[in-house]
């Protein structure tokens, strides 16, 4: 199945980017299913493929979801230690939960930093839940980024508890590759919160630990290159379609130069570890034409 490319470049499009968009279309070309691309080069170029709004984000959406909670906790003048109780019964053994496995006990006690590793570093679906429970709504969470940050290309609608349920909710949870991109730069570059919860949650993104095989693939055996990223998978609807596959990071090279890449892969008929060499082979692109 070929995918309709359009694609785009900011500031008039310098050659070097024509022909990186060129090789980005040709990967696009080849794929079973739609792929969305957004670069923002270091000079603040952008170059994009297929950037619709219709994919869905899955775990990305817990990248805002960490911010708007940050921003409550300011509200307050609650700091990052503030510990969060729960009993065990009241969360989901049936949904992905590291916590759960890594915590045996009846009665949880963890801090709101602890939870925020959880849903960015493993994509937590129960802490995800728990947070949006015990300190910010959804529809405060995508008002919250909406009016920060001046990005409006996403739509943020529900839970993983939701969307466990029923999966077709996952529509609701949606972007542009370019929105998502956009947001990773300013967490690094812009104040979205305050100094010392933005720092933490960029840390946390350094040491994410889902999804080592997309964007990291090729990066992983080059000396002096940081990924700091989030990852999002999906469901397959009735047919064996992978719906999401996505993968967004900030890539730091050893000449100090970044770039931020967001990769959305939809309606993909084939493996996870396809669909994440897929995002492998654009990585590499987009690293050997820098």
């Amino acid at each position: 199945m070929l995918s309709w490319v359009f694609c785009g470049c900011s500031k008039g499009d310098s050659g070097g980017n024509d022909m990186l968009r060129r090789e980005l279309q040709a990967i696009a070309d080849s794929v079973p299913g739609k792929v969305g691309v957004a670069v923002i080069m270091p000079d603040g170029d952008t170059v994009t493929i297929n950037n619709d709004a219709d994919y869905q984000m899955m775990s990305v959406f817990k990248l805002h979801e960490a911010l708007a909670v940050c921003h409550a906790l300011d509200r307050q003048g609650v700091s990052l230690d503030t510990i969060i109780s729960f009993p065990r019964s009241e969360m989901d053994p049936d949904t992905w939960s590291p916590m759960l496995k890594e915590h045996a006990e009846e009665n949880l006690n963890l801090s709101v930093e602890e939870l925020l590793r959880y849903i960015l570093q493993q994509s937590d679906n129960n802490a995800s839940n728990l947070l949006f429970d015990r300190i910010v709504s959804v529809e405060d969470c995508d008002r919250f980024i909406r009016e920060s940050t001046g990005i409006d290309d996403f739509r943020i609608s529900y839970t993983e508890r939701q969307m466990h349920r029923n999966h077709a909710l996952a529509d609701g949870n949606r972007s542009t590759p370019l929105a998502c991109a956009r947001l990773i730069e300013k967490v690094f570059f812009d104040s979205i919160v305050s100094h010392h919860k933005q720092r933490v949650v960029q840390e946390i993104l350094l040491d994410c630990q889902t999804g080592l095989d997309r964007i990291y693939a090729p990066l992983k055996d080059k000396p002096g290159i940081a990924l700091a990223h989030k990852t999002g998978s999906g469901f397959r609807n009735s047919e064996g379609i992978l719906m999401a596959h996505n993968d967004v990071g900030r890539v730091t090279l050893p000449d100090g130069r970044t770039y931020v890449l967001a990769i959305m892969i939809k309606d993909f008929n084939g493996s996870e570890d396809e669909a994440s060499a897929v995002m492998a082979k654009i990585s590499m692109t987009i690293h050997n034409a820098l």
